[in-house]
C-alpha cells in the first residue's frame, strides 16, 4: 500500500476572520451580508466562545435604561428567545452554526487551530491551520484578515504590537491601576451549573477535588440555594491564573480549576446547609472561559480616562457601558473580594482607530484583544460588547473591500460611511443621528393617532427623556405621502424589542419551575404594508404574520403617492410601538 499524505485545502477570499466567538461570528456575518466572500476559522466544534456550550457564560453589555445593543447580538438573542424559551445550550450552540453556516458566501471551518502566517512586505498574505477532524490543513489567502480569537493567535505569528498585563498608573494617568506595571491579568473560569430535583440527592466528590470545609473557605462567593434570587450570579468567582501566563499554561491553570469547581460543589452539598439537597450537578465546564491575555495596539489605545469621558470621538463606531470590572489576579487565591467594580458611564464610544493594528497594514481585531489598557478592557471585554465590536469590524471590511483601502485607509477616508452603514444595520451610535432617506424627509408624514415624526429622527431608541417612537392603537397606521407618484424600493421598520428586559440570554442554573421565555410582549408579531395605486385604492404589499425581530427590511417594487404601515397584533403589548418607519 502507498503512503497517504495529509491533504492541504487552499481558500481564497476577500476576507478572514480567525475565532468563532460572539465578536468573530458578528463580523464574519456582517461582512458576508456587505457582499464579501468570507472565511472563519475556529478552533472548537461550536461557536460562540465564552457563550457557547462549552464554557456558558451569559451575554452581558452595557448597562442602563434602554443601552442593550442592538444589531446583530439582537439578532441573536431575540432568535433564541423565540426559538430556545428553555433556554437549552444545544440549541443556543445551533442558533450560533446557522446564522454562520447557511449565510451565502460564509466558509466555516471549524475545529481548526490557526498556527501559521505568511508575511509578504509588513503584510498577512495568508493563514493556516489544522483541522482535527479532517486531519487536514487549511490555508485561507485574503487581502483582509481580522482576530478575533481572544488570545490574539495572530500577533505571535505576525509580529504585531500586542500587550500583556498591567500598565502602570503613571504611563496614563490611570487612577485605578497600579502604582508598577507587572503582566498579571484577570484570571479565567471553570463554570459549573446545577438541576434541581424532586428528591434529595448525594454527592461523592473525587478524591483531588479541594476541600472547603466551613463558609468561611469562600469569602465573598454567593452560593446559598435557599436564595434563589444569587442566581443572578453565576459560578463566575471560580477563578484563577491572572498570577500566571494566561495562555501558556492554561492547561496547568485549568487542572486547579477543576479542583475548585468539584470542591465547591462538595462544600454546597455536603458541608452545611445550603438549601441544595434536592439539586444536583449538572454540567462542569472543562474549557476555561478567559478574561485577559493578549490585548492588541492599534492606532489608538482606550484608557481608563477615555472611558470616564465617555469616548467622545469622532470615529466612534461600537460602544460600552459595563463597569470597569477589574477581577484581582489571585482569584480564588485572593482572600477578599474577588473583584473591584468601578462605575463607567454608560454609554461610552469605542473607536474605530482601536480595532486595526498599527504594525500589520491589513490586520483587524474585535473581542476583548483590541487595543485598550488592562484597566480599559474591564469595561470592554464582555461578550455584547464584543459583538457590536466585531460587527463594526466586518462591515469596515466591506468598505475596505469596496474602495481598495487598508483598515487605516478606511478610517482616513470611508469613517462616515463606515457609522452610516452601522446605523443602517441598527447598531447604536452614541450621539450620532442615522441619515434619513431625501424621500422620507420630504414626504408628509401622518399617523391615525400621536405624533409619528419621531420614526424619522435617525434615532432609533430612547435615549435619556426622549421616547423617539410612535405608540398607536392596534389597527392603528402610520402613513407617508408624496406629492406626486414616486418609486419605492424599500420599507425600513425597527420595532420595541424591550432593551430594559431584565432576564439574561440563557441559565445559570436550572430549577424545578423553570418558566420559559419568549419573544417580548413589546414587540410587533404582525402588521402590513400598503400602497396607493393608481386608481386610488389601497393595496397590500407585504402582510408578516409572525415576526420576532427588532429590524424588518421589506424589499418592494412600487410607484405610488402614498405607504403606509398598519400595526396589526403585538406579542403581548396592549398598543403598538415602533422606532423607525422609513422609505427609500
Amino acid at each position: 500500500m502507498s503512503a497517504e499524505k495529509l491533504r492541504h485545502n487552499v481558500h481564497e477570499v476577500d476576507f478572514c476572520v480567525v475565532g468563532g466567538g460572539l465578536a468573530g461570528v458578528c463580523a464574519a456575518v456582517a461582512a458576508a451580508r456587505h457582499g464579501l466572500r468570507v472565511a472563519l476559522m475556529q478552533d472548537r466544534p461550536v461557536l460562540g466562545g465564552n457563550a457557547s456550550s462549552e464554557i456558558r457564560m451569559w451575554i452581558w453589555g452595557a448597562r442602563r435604561d434602554n443601552n442593550r445593543e442592538t444589531g446583530l447580538v439582537e439578532e441573536l438573542l431575540l432568535e433564541n428567545r423565540y426559538r430556545n424559551p428553555m433556554r437549552n445550550y444545544a440549541l443556543w450552540d445551533s442558533i450560533l452554526y446557522e446564522i454562520v453556516r447557511y449565510q451565502e458566501d460564509i466558509t466555516l471551518l471549524l475545529n481548526c487551530s490557526c498556527n501559521n502566517a505568511t508575511m509578504v512586505n509588513g503584510r498577512i498574505e495568508s493563514i493556516t491551520g489544522w483541522q482535527t477532524t479532517t486531519q487536514m490543513w487549511q490555508t485561507v489567502k485574503a487581502p483582509l484578515f481580522a482576530d478575533c480569537s481572544g488570545d490574539s493567535i495572530l500577533a505571535p505569528l505576525t509580529g504585531a504590537e500586542f500587550r500583556v498585563g498591567r500598565e502602570a498608573s503613571n504611563e496614563f494617568g490611570e487612577s485605578i491601576a497600579p502604582a508598577e506595571a507587572d503582566r498579571k491579568t484577570m484570571g479565567m473560569s471553570c463554570l459549573i451549573q446545577a438541576r434541581q430535583t424532586d428528591r434529595p440527592t448525594p454527592y461523592i466528590p473525587p478524591a483531588w477535588a479541594n476541600k472547603y470545609l466551613t463558609d468561611d473557605d469562600l469569602p465573598y462567593r454567593k452560593h446559598d440555594f435557599s436564595n434563589c434570587s444569587w442566581m443572578w450570579n453565576n459560578f463566575w468567582w471560580i477563578e484563577l491564573g491572572g498570577e500566571q501566563d494566561s495562555i501558556h499554561d492554561t492547561e496547568e491553570i485549568r487542572d486547579e480549576l477543576l479542583k475548585v469547581a468539584f470542591g465547591v460543589w462538595d462544600h454546597i452539598k455536603n458541608h452545611g446547609d445550603h438549601g441544595a439537597d434536592n439539586w444536583i450537578i449538572d454540567w462542569v465546564g472543562f474549557l476555561p472561559g478567559k478574561r485577559e491575555s493578549r490585548r492588541y495596539v492599534g492606532d489608538h489605545l482606550i484608557t481608563e480616562n477615555d472611558i470616564r469621558a465617555k469616548g467622545r470621538f469622532e470615529d466612534v463606531v461600537a460602544y460600552g457601558g459595563w463597569p470597569m470590572d477589574d477581577h484581582y489576579p489571585g482569584g480564588m487565591n485572593h482572600s477578599g473580594r474577588p473583584s473591584r467594580i468601578y462605575i463607567t458611564p454608560s454609554p461610552w464610544g469605542i473607536p474605530y482607530r482601536a480595532l486595526y493594528s498599527r504594525n500589520v497594514d491589513n490586520l483587524f481585531f474585535a473581542g476583548r484583544n483590541i487595543s485598550a489598557t488592562h484597566v480599559a478592557i474591564g469595561s470592554s471585554r464582555v461578550m455584547a460588547t464584543c459583538g457590536v465590536i466585531g460587527q463594526a469590524v466586518g462591515t469596515a471590511a466591506s468598505i475596505a473591500v469596496k474602495h481598495g483601502l487598508s483598515p487605516r485607509g478606511v478610517y482616513q477616508q470611508e469613517i462616515t460611511e463606515l457609522q452610516k452603514l452601522l446605523q443602517e444595520d441598527d447598531c447604536f451610535l452614541p450621539e450620532k443621528r442615522r441619515e434619513i432617506a431625501v424621500l422620507s424627509r420630504n414626504a408628509q408624514l401622518t399617523a391615525s393617532e400621536g405624533d409619528p415624526e419621531p420614526l424619522r429622527n435617525g434615532i432609533d431608541r430612547p435615549v435619556d427623556e426622549e421616547d423617539n417612537g410612535w405608540t398607536g392603537a392596534l389597527n392603528g397606521w402610520v402613513q407617508y405621502s408624496f406629492a406626486t407618484r414616486c418609486p419605492v424600493h424599500e420599507v425600513r421598520l425597527v420595532f420595541d424589542s424591550d432593551l430594559n428586559r431584565a432576564d439574561t440570554n440563557m441559565l445559570a442554573w436550572y430549577p424545578l419551575n423553570n418558566e420559559p421565555v419568549g419573544t417580548p410582549a413589546t414587540m410587533m408579531k404582525a402588521f402590513r404594508i400598503e400602497a396607493l395605486d393608481a386608481d386610488g385604492n389601497w393595496s397590500v404589499v407585504a402582510h408578516v404574520e409572525d415576526n420576532h425581530q427588532r429590524l424588518v427590511t421589506i424589499h418592494t417594487d412600487l410607484e405610488t403617492r402614498a405607504v403606509r404601515f398598519i400595526a396589526e397584533q403585538t406579542w403581548g403589548a396592549d398598543q403598538a410601538h415602533l422606532f423607525a418607519f422609513e422609505v427609500r
